[in-house]
């Protein structure tokens, strides 16, 4: 649960920290906007992935399902400062779909908390395999993330993809490549000018 006074009070503090007034008017409602955006941005920390993920359908289906160019938003933890992109998610089903919206729901759940990408990526394959019980699941997201190009290195446009494999996926490359395709990205799943791995510059 997001606290807004312990928020408004620390936004307080580090406004003072970075040496400003507090009191001059263009900051006066400051902490107070920035608990309520927290509270929005960081609404993830109370969602669980189960609600999205058991509204489900049978299906005789045995294809695979793949929803792809979900936006999302999500901040890192490391400097808590944004990473943005998009998620694709793949699954197999074994007699039951989910609907449309709920994959997409489940990306925002995950992503709506302070995160490294690697994780998110990990958190969402195994929601959807744990509560919808699929033969596999792909995830890949691609963001770019502020800490790398504001701060630090300073490299604005730079792209980082993160992948998760889970029950059929995992070792197949027949059914990697076939996500891939579908994603119009090249076989090892990185555009390319994209780069592999996050690393925001830990100073």
């Amino acid at each position: 649960m997001v606290n807004q006074d312990k928020i408004r009070e620390g936004v307080k503090l580090l406004l003072e920290g970075i040496g400003e007034d507090t009191k001059r008017e263009g900051l006066l409602e400051t902490p107070d906007r920035i608990a309520r955006m927290y509270t929005e941005i960081f609404s993830g920390m109370d969602g669980d992935a189960s609600v999205p993920l058991s509204r489900v359908f049978t299906s005789d289906n045995s294809e695979m399902v793949l929803e792809k160019d979900i936006v999302f938003y999500s901040v890192c933890e490391h400097h808590m400062m944004p990473f943005f992109g998009k998620a694709h998610v793949a699954y197999i089903p074994d007699g039951k779909v989910v609907g449309l919206s709920k994959l997409a729901r489940t990306v925002e759940i995950y992503a709506k908390r302070l995160q490294i990408q690697e994780r998110m990526t990990g958190q969402i394959a195994d929601a959807v395999m744990e509560y919808l019980a699929p033969k596999g699941v792909m995830v890949v997201l691609e963001a770019e993330h502020m800490c790398m190009t504001m701060r630090g290195v300073k490299k604005p446009g730079s792209k980082t993809v993160s992948i998760a494999t889970r029950g059929a996926f995992e070792g197949n490359a027949e059914l990697q490549n076939r996500f891939f395709q579908m994603l119009h990205l090249n076989s090892d799943g990185v555009e390319p000018s994209g780069n592999s791995g996050t690393d925001c510059g830990e100073e």
